[in-house]
């Protein structure tokens, strides 16, 4: 990649950042003001689009339960949100034509119906963005968003293949054997040991099935994300998963800059894309409506709603496969990018307040709520215990067993993984499967009987979360958490938090505090 788009990147990212909107915004603007400023994109630019989109569908599948995507509540929110969106904009469309709105006029019911099917994608990219940054992306509104992405992009790769005529080879059959090949995959990625040469297993995988689907017919990340999937049960996935974190994030700039590159919009075509954005909300509200129907919780409702609502790069893909077929005009290639960019704006400026929307419109929100309850939305309550600790990662398992072994506190770890909970449990520690971000599960806990709440959650803004919602359920006992740097640390102190240990900072403290009894010297012989 030319140093251009490295200064001109990070730049707007940086300016992003300093106004408290996500760096990716600044990498849409980065993109649009190169292309207004003429420079044109070279070969590079698009390589790491296409990386980047692979190693986040390749990650995707790491950390995906394949059984999540049978739920009622995923597949049904995918197809029904999808199927409400393309009617309701095709309708919108075809009135907007009827008025004489410029590119709306002369569109036939079966275009408006593309423009909405484009529309009804939400974007992979942006929301595992979203809900990584928030620590969220294996939290219950993280899962049902990433199940409802996964269902999408399915229903966009058959989209494809047979707009395009571009069907499988027969010979893609051979992919069928790929599920019995998974003990040697894992026998690979146990050999790989935890440096570079686990990172560049990642690549290795996501790249070499990416190409091996592209060969065959088949969309290149369909083939990142079935050998994530196929890695996803091994006891290493988590680790290659963060280990790649950063790669995948660099890559992706390169995405967020492609997309000004489309193409140099004019005023109607920004009208056309601002009327896109301005449905924005109705795509949340459909999104909250169906799956409050579903009988999910309606915050879970709520945050799977903001995550959503956005559009999609497979947006893009449906305009430009339907221009190509002439069953669109061209400018609506143009008039999606554009839509494609504003609700990325939109939808960080909804992410970042997620929590205390929800809370100040709480009382609104609940009332779409149906009084049933999914089995893996039932509350369960710390009984007795004067400890909690909130995040049951290893450290938080660390802090929970010296607790409990050594000062024999009553310790209860609240964990929003449901798998970690269940393996915890099986050990025989005494831990509850919660949202510690959900104001309902503190309004429904008994915190008289705790002395002592503990937080070891990866995301320090979860930590101000969670403390803001223990104050309001009157919680009177002492705090403590863990930071990775110092600003970190800082921010925690001032919010009230009784203590934080900054584990980078003070890890050779424990270091030696464990290692200082070596130094007694030995009792002399007799």
């Amino acid at each position: 990649m030319d140093y251009i788009w490295v200064a001109v990147a990070f730049s707007c990212g940086f300016i992003a950042k300093q106004i408290n909107l996500p760096p990716l915004v600044g990498y849409l603007a980065a993109g649009f003001g190169l292309h207004a400023l003429g420079v044109e994109p070279d070969s590079s630019l698009e390589t790491f689009a296409k990386l980047g989109v692979e190693l986040l569908l390749f990650t995707i599948g790491l950390k995906l339960d394949v059984k999540n995507l049978f739920k009622t509540e995923i597949w049904a929110g995918a197809v029904g949100h999808m199927g409400s969106i393309v009617l309701l904009t095709t309708l919108i469309s075809l009135f907007l034509g009827s008025i004489g709105l410029s590119y709306f006029v002369g569109l036939s019911w079966q275009a408006a119906a593309l423009v909405g099917f484009a529309v009804s994608f939400s974007s992979t990219v942006f929301a595992v963005k979203v809900l990584e940054d928030r620590g969220e992306l294996r939290a219950r509104h993280g899962q049902v968003a990433i199940g409802i992405l996964v269902i999408q992009d399915i229903a966009a790769v058959l989209f494809v293949s047979f707009a395009t005529d571009k069907l499988p080879l027969w010979w893609a059959l051979i992919l069928l054997v790929l599920p019995m090949m998974t003990p040697i995959f894992h026998k690979i990625l146990q050999r790989s040991g935890h440096g570079e040469l686990l990172v560049l297993a990642g690549f290795f995988f996501a790249f070499t099935f990416g190409h091996l689907f592209e060969i065959l017919g088949l969309e290149a990340h369909l083939g990142a994300l079935i050998i994530g999937i196929l890695l996803s049960n091994h006891a290493k996935a988590m680790e290659l998963a963060k280990s790649m974190l950063r790669f995948k994030d660099l890559f992706l700039i390169g995405f967020f800059l492609s997309i000004g590159f489309t193409a140099l919009p004019t005023l109607e075509m920004l009208i056309a894309a601002l009327i896109l954005a301005i449905i924005l909300p109705i795509k949340a509200g459909l999104f909250l409506w169906w799956l409050t129907r579903l009988k999910l919780r309606s915050r879970t409702a709520f945050l799977t709603a903001l995550s959503l609502a956005n559009y999609s790069e497979f947006g893009l893909i449906v305009c430009s496969v339907s221009v190509m077929n002439q069953l669109l005009d061209k400018e609506w290639l143009v008039i999606m990018a554009l839509g494609v960019a504003f609700s990325f704006v939109f939808s960080s400026l909804l992410n970042i307040q997620a929590h205390e929307l929800y809370a100040q419109w709480n009382k609104i929100i609940r009332r779409f709520e149906r009084p049933e309850r999914l089995a893996e939305d039932q509350f369960a309550r710390p009984e007795n215990a004067s400890v909690l600790v909130i995040g049951m990662g290893r450290v938080g398992t660390g802090a929970y067993d010296t607790l409990k072994v050594e000062l024999n506190k009553k310790v209860c770890g609240i964990e929003v993984v449901k798998e970690r909970v269940a393996s915890l449990c099986a050990e025989d520690r005494n831990v509850i499967m919660a949202d510690a971000e959900d104001p309902e599960f503190w309004q429904q806990v008994d915190l008289a009987p705790v002395q002592l709440i503990l937080f070891s959650l990866p995301n320090y803004l979860d930590v101000l979360e969670v403390s803001k919602q223990i104050r309001l359920a009157e919680y009177v006992g002492k705090t403590a958490a863990v930071a990775r740097y110092a600003d970190e640390e800082r921010e925690l102190l001032a919010a009230g938090i009784d203590m934080v240990f900054n584990y980078y900072a003070k890890v050779g403290t424990g270091f030696a505090e464990q290692t200082v009894h070596l130094l007694e010297p030995k009792e002399e012989e007799t």
